[in-house]
């Protein structure tokens, strides 16, 4: 999750399109370019928006934690980004970003980049005000048709088809067979693993 502390009211924050998996190797190239051309009053903050999600491997569930937006970052800057600003620093700062190596471009016009709004950072960051930290989605690589092992509760050991795949209540919904006829039953994620 994003730390709280970063102030969203101030400066100019900005969505830059990058190569998709690379947000982690952007950030820490931009903070170190930023820092070697001596940008850090005008290029403020890097972020890579995260969120956590369950996933299952091998049985076992983690917590791990990826990009809410892959192939994106967030920008903050002090000034305006603008390809014709009078202002060297601005335009050395503008530059900075777009020549970033896996960087592809500022979201918004190509010329000038587009800022977002106060509103539209808070969204994006996940910064509510409710303080209660969602349950992390559970992310699993079920489809209908796969064939899987049921490996908790009475059925263990038995084998099963996925029917249907409920994102939402973290269930499959199974066809198994039992004494020869297919019987329909409806099992967590972790309930079952795949053949």
């Amino acid at each position: 999750m994003i730390d709280a502390a970063i102030d969203t009211t101030t400066g100019f924050w900005y969505i830059v399109h990058i190569y998709s998996g690379h947000e982690k190797k952007v950030e820490i190239n931009l903070q170190k370019r930023v820092q070697a051309m001596r940008l850090d009053k005008l290029i403020l903050e890097v972020i890579v928006p995260i969120k956590e999600v369950a996933e299952v491997k091998n049985g076992k569930r983690r917590v791990v934690e990826r990009p809410s937006y892959p192939g994106y970052i967030l920008v903050q800057t002090s000034d305006e980004l603008k390809s014709s600003s009078e202002n060297p620093d601005v335009l050395r700062s503008w530059q900075l970003v777009r020549e970033t190596p896996g960087v592809m471009g500022f979201i918004g016009a190509s010329s000038n980049p587009v800022p977002l709004s106060e509103e539209e950072v808070n969204q994006v960051l996940n910064l509510s005000s409710g303080g209660e930290r969602p349950e992390p989605i559970l992310e699993v690589d079920f489809v209908s048709g796969d064939q899987v092992r049921v490996i908790e509760g009475p059925f263990k050991g038995f084998p099963a088809e996925v029917n249907e795949v409920d994102r939402e209540r973290q269930r499959l919904h199974l066809t198994i067979s039992i004494f020869g006829r297919s019987t329909p039953i409806d099992l967590e994620f972790l309930e079952v693993e795949k053949i």
